[in-house]
């Protein structure tokens, strides 16, 4: 069924407005999670908001917490996030990396001991609305296994680049794994195969199974050992930049994925100098003669983000009934 955006960010509104959070922070919150519905990425939008009322419930989210700075490094800085909500944070910390890169031409703010931001690619797009290119990252609680491992003992942690560009921005917005966990669980709950391979059943083979992948936690890393790699080289670096935990720490301290560590870095650019040269790369990339339509990263989120304006937001009928409820 198909919900027009208004009533959805409506709907988020009133129900964290009963849970104590200020009408300003309730719309905000609940812009983002209509929006990212909004524009395709369901398993952070509607469909993890029952869950992020939980953590609200469990004390593991503070509507009425806010970001403290703790360190000034010239251009880089460092925040203590206190549990506040995620997107909240990662909007502030954003804004504050390009009140940076504006001053600086580079702008970096890391922080700690904050939450589950939803969709990472948010704070791309915030950046490239600002004329900035955007470059974050999170850790997150063990859920990846290392190549050549079968436990969990890496974070999905997911990267965004963000290019700003007049005709539409460029964002690249990935896990670490084929596959990211909402998307496995949208998999699940719709009871469809996935499209390629994206991890492994209980008996280490490869599957299309969401289900499967979920029960044995073994997703497939992105380009095998180098995604592992990376996953690795990210949880380092916004633990060390922001002094916060680290995935074995959040996973270790067993109170879901809460106290996460996050960086968010801006960078001036000239977009007018720059547009052609942009286009030209992103044309001859689309210029690939297979007969088969070639998209550039955020190209159909914006496509979805317009149809979903003309005709309604798609939600699961369930899960909406489920919010209406609260």
């Amino acid at each position: 069924m198909r919900i027009p955006y208004h009533e959805l960010s409506a709907r988020f509104k009133q129900i964290l407005i009963k849970l104590d959070f200020t009408e300003t922070k309730a719309r905000a919150c609940a812009e983002i999670f209509a929006g990212n519905s909004r524009d395709g990425v369901h398993s952070h939008g509607l469909n993890r908001f029952p869950t992020f009322i939980e953590y609200i419930k469990e004390g593991l989210v503070l509507p009425d917490a806010e970001p403290t700075l703790l360190n000034t490094l010239g251009a880089i800085e460092q925040w203590d996030g206190n549990l506040g909500p995620g997107m909240l944070n990662a909007t502030f910390c954003m804004n504050r990396a390009i009140e940076l890169a504006a001053e600086n031409g580079i702008g970096c703010i890391a922080i700690k001991n904050t939450n589950h931001w939803m969709r990472g690619g948010t704070y791309g797009l915030q950046a490239a609305e600002a004329g900035f290119i955007g470059i974050c990252f999170t850790n997150t609680i063990a859920n990846l296994p290392p190549w050549g491992g079968n436990e969990p003992r890496l974070g999905n942690n997911p990267l965004i680049i963000a290019i700003p560009r007049q005709s539409g921005h460029m964002v690249l917005d990935m896990a670490m794994s084929q596959y990211a966990v909402g998307k496995l669980q949208k998999y699940e709950m719709d009871g469809k195969p996935l499209p390629q391979p994206g991890g492994y059943d209980i008996d280490g083979n490869l599957t299309t199974d969401a289900a499967a992948i979920l029960e044995s936690k073994r997703a497939l890393p992105i380009g095998f050992w180098k995604g592992s790699g990376l996953s690795l080289a990210l949880d380092i670096l916004a633990t060390v930049l922001s002094g916060g935990q680290s995935t074995a720490a959040i996973t270790q301290a067993g109170r879901k994925e809460s106290g996460v560590s996050q960086v968010f870095i801006a960078i001036k650019t000239d977009n007018e100098r720059n547009a052609a040269l942009i286009d030209e790369i992103i044309n001859y990339t689309k210029s690939d003669d297979t007969g088969k339509e070639v998209l550039f990263p955020g190209e159909n989120m914006l496509r979805t983000r317009e149809e979903s304006l003309r005709s309604g937001v798609w939600v699961d009928e369930k899960i909406w009934q489920k919010i209406s409820a609260l």
